[in-house]
């Protein structure tokens, strides 16, 4: 007698695939979400650790350092072409000058959404913090367009808006990097509240 050798039919291969087609099509938004969503995490990441860097490098240093946005990526061959602008996509570090007579330094430069095209950032062209890793005033910092204000209202922060240029309503979530008076700098979801959730606003 011969054996029977087993395996599906073309029936139960077709109701298969026609199954997976269906759960596939399913998770395709969820999946497209979660994908938008985490470039703009990565943006509002690579917002705050530069902003940390600069604390961290205004305490090392023992000077005041100003955190800068731009247009153009920085390097240390042309910082002192440099023009600080508010809601740019490229960030720079340089310390000011001590005394006078001295000039800035420029200390470090990246991008912002390298990782995450379409990703706009909202905030001030300039922070700058001092010894003590706290924000502190400064209307000439040394770089051209830079202006370092301190923050007004209730709590005292400088917010920095992390968003999609064309967001897409109901899917994306929105988040913002805020920079305390004291120097505490987080990020959060905007969509929540702080009361309530952690990671909120």
């Amino acid at each position: 007698m011969r054996r029977r050798v087993g395996g599906f039919t073309l029936v139960e291969l077709m109701v298969t695939l026609t199954l997976l087609a269906v759960l596939m099509a399913l998770a395709m938004p969820a999946f497209s979400g979660w994908v938008r969503n985490s470039k703009l995490r990565t943006a509002g990441d690579a917002l705050q650790n530069s902003l940390r860097l600069a604390q961290a490098e205004a305490l090392r240093r023992n000077r005041q350092v100003v955190f800068t946005l731009t247009n153009d990526k920085v390097t240390a061959d042309d910082f002192a072409d440099q023009k600080a602008v508010a809601n740019g996509n490229y960030w720079s570090l340089s310390a000011v000058a001590a005394y006078a007579g001295d000039a800035a330094e420029f200390i470090e430069g990246g991008v912002l959404n390298d990782v995450a095209e379409g990703v706009k950032i909202t905030g001030p062209a300039a922070i700058c913090f001092n010894a003590m890793g706290r924000m502190v005033l400064n209307n000439a910092p040394g770089l051209e367009g830079a202006e370092c204000k301190l923050p007004t209202g209730t709590p005292a922060v400088q917010n920095y808006d992390i968003a999609f240029e064309t967001p897409v309503t109901g899917e994306d979530r929105s988040y913002r990097v805020t920079v305390a008076l004291g120097g505490q700098v987080r990020i959060c979801d905007r969509d929540k509240t702080r009361s309530t959730n952690p990671d909120g606003c």
